[in-house]
């Protein structure tokens, strides 16, 4: 008599998608985003979460809103630099001067809302094996710096 024994396979696969978690705000062409650093503000924004982190005094505030004292700045138009690395802003004075250069670009990025892909239509936002890796990673995106 032979005896068979089962043996389940388990397959596990690890996609790191976020698109839909992504706010209508954010820049358009990342599948996966972290954080974004607001170089206007020195403000970042963690996407997981959905809450923005700035400084009080020497604390670091996680709140759902950004504060009083940037009620004016318009998240839609202000240049956001995606970083997939974690807990950017402990390291805040590397961000700001590597992308410093990014202030007052106001209205140079096209945001998940104003995206209006047709399906089928290539679109210069869709860039298949980015993995969402962002500015953090080198990549240029926008402009044509050669020192990202």
């Amino acid at each position: 008599m032979m005896l068979a024994k089962n043996t389940d396979a388990q397959v596990h696969v690890n996609v790191n998608v976020n698109i839909g978690a992504q706010p209508q705000w954010g820049p358009v062409g990342y599948d996966h985003v972290d954080y974004y650093y607001m170089p206007d503000i020195d403000v970042y924004y963690y996407v997981p979460r959905q809450r923005f982190i700035y400084l009080d005094g020497n604390r670091w505030i996680f709140a759902a809103s950004l504060p009083a004292r940037y009620r004016s700045y318009d998240v839609y138009r202000g240049y956001k630099v995606v970083i997939n690395e974690p807990e950017p802003y402990r390291h805040g004075d590397v961000y700001r001067e590597r992308y410093g250069r990014y202030r007052d670009c106001y209205g140079q990025q096209v945001v998940i809302r104003d995206h209006h892909h047709v399906e089928g239509e290539d679109d210069q936002y869709d860039h298949p094996g980015r993995r969402g890796r962002g500015h953090a990673y080198g990549h240029r995106k926008h402009h044509n710096d050669k020192d990202d």
